[in-house]
């Protein structure tokens, strides 16, 4: 997958999980619905003025606009978990954290345990 596919796939998930319609980010991006979806389509290659006008929009950080794009080469257990939690909701995301957490103070009690 070509990276402005990635761009354009991480940006419809953001604003998926923000609640957003295309013309709703566009509107508050300040940029047309129609340059919007070819962004996430991953037709155009975005300038970074747009980038930041679409982050804006988002409520997020350049940082955050591009982080889990493009996942580290070497595959160990935590590049595996951020790509599975990457691809899901940001509900579905705390409540893996959570899960993970309750697991952990589990493991922690039954060592304490005499």
């Amino acid at each position: 997958m070509r990276l402005v596919e990635k761009l354009g796939n991480r940006i419809r998930l953001i604003r998926k999980e923000k609640g957003l319609s295309q013309e709703q980010l566009a509107e508050v991006s300040g940029l047309h619905t129609n340059y919007i979806g070819a962004i996430e389509r991953g037709e155009k290659n975005v300038t970074v003025e747009s980038l930041e006008k679409v982050s804006l929009g988002l409520g997020i950080t350049m940082d955050e606009l591009f982080r889990y794009i493009d996942p580290m080469l070497q595959k160990d257990e935590l590049t595996t978990l951020v790509e599975l939690l990457n691809e899901r909701s940001e509900s579905d995301r705390k409540m893996a954290l959570s899960l993970l957490s309750q697991v952990f103070q589990w493991e922690a009690e039954k060592h304490k345990m005499p």
